[in-house]
């Protein structure tokens, strides 16, 4: 057992770096086509599985172009988890799943270390957190404890076992999901982890057209396995998307935008509905993800549309209705559009 007494690591405490302000990315003169062309092959393979939700894969991969992680929402049977190996498997990324359980601990989440006879040492075993795409199955499930585990690796990409810190291969990315009709044994995620999610994305039925197809193109394949995600092709490399990721943070962010940004965030908390308003994670949110729709879009610069398009992804899950508004039945997304409506836009 180590003596922090004694120990010349605890003597002093360190010294605190200087904080400078970072040096602002490049601007992007035009988006690379190669990139434009590799989103579009990505969108389409995602497309072959996952049906007639196009706004909802137009909002996942901003946020694996943000570099962020991303709350999914949604009755069971809609393909959450569908969405999510596909596009894992549309760069080769690694993939692993936890289901979430009451049972489940944090060290069934990060790994742990366990003493080996052989060598006579202590050796780590990494836990399922240690990849690329990490899918946290109804996360609500497990006891606070076990989701708090997630909680540095999603905001520093790290993870810290018995003392030593093992940081994750890029790019990495969180997706949590949780089911809205059923709240009999779970358990609510605080708002300090709901914070650490770049969107909360929902997802609704299809239309009728739509269902029918799948229910054929599911039922048309031996035991139900029509429309896999095993179905879907790599169409780039793990090294492309990170090339992307770098593209969007460098694309431009004019200062009246960002206002815009700041202001719509800061409207959350001086709201008569909302309890509890977003905070500046918030805004910052909304300015990558602007960003990342930019990139989408073929653009090297973000407008207010983008600001407008990305707010409720971005602040739904950061905001709390007062109880009254609750109790009237008005969502926080009805609530977000009248806050949006009162926030002035910027003339371009």
């Amino acid at each position: 057992m180590n003596d922090f007494v004694t120990d010349p690591a605890f003597a002093t405490p360190p010294e605190l770096p200087q904080y400078n302000e970072p040096p602002p990315p490049p601007p992007v003169e035009s988006v690379q086509p190669q990139t434009l062309d590799i989103l579009r092959q990505i969108r389409a393979a995602v497309e072959q599985v996952f049906i007639g939700q196009t706004e909802v894969i137009h909002q996942v991969m901003a946020a694996l172009l943000a570099g962020g992680h991303v709350l999914l929402e949604g009755k069971p049977g809609l393909g959450k988890t569908h969405l999510v190996l596909a596009l894992a498997r549309t760069f080769g990324a690694n993939f692993s799943r936890i289901q979430f359980t009451p049972d489940l601990m944090p060290s069934d989440v990060t790994g742990h270390t366990l003493y080996d006879l052989g060598s006579q040492s202590f050796q780590v075993r990494y836990g399922p957190v240690f990849t690329q795409l990490l899918l946290a199955d109804e996360i609500n499930r497990a006891p606070a404890k076990t989701q708090s585990a997630l909680l540095e690796v999603m905001q520093e990409a790290q993870v810290t076992i018995d003392g030593d810190t093992h940081a994750l291969a890029p790019p990495f990315m969180t997706f949590a999901t949780q089911n809205p009709i059923e709240q009999e044994g779970t358990y609510p995620l605080p708002e300090a982890q709901l914070d650490r999610f770049l969107l909360k994305v929902l997802i609704d039925y299809p239309n009728a057209q739509q269902e029918a197809w799948i229910v054929k193109s599911v039922a048309s394949a031996a035991g139900g396995r029509g429309l896999s995600p095993e179905q879907v092709q790599a169409v780039c490399t793990p090294e492309d998307i990170i090339k992307a990721q770098q593209e969007t943070a460098a694309v431009d962010a004019v200062e009246s935008v960002v206002t815009y940004a700041v202001n719509l965030t800061r409207a959350t908390r001086n709201h008569g509905a909302i309890s509890l308003g977003a905070g500046t994670r918030g805004a910052i949110s909304l300015v990558r993800v602007a960003k990342a729709y930019a990139l989408l879009e073929g653009r090297r610069y973000i407008t207010p549309g983008d600001v407008k398009r990305a707010a409720l992804p971005v602040l739904r899950h950061r905001v709390s209705l007062t109880p009254e508004v609750s109790i009237s039945g008005q969502t926080v997304d009805q609530v977000l559009d009248s806050v949006i409506r009162s926030v002035e836009a910027p003339r371009a």
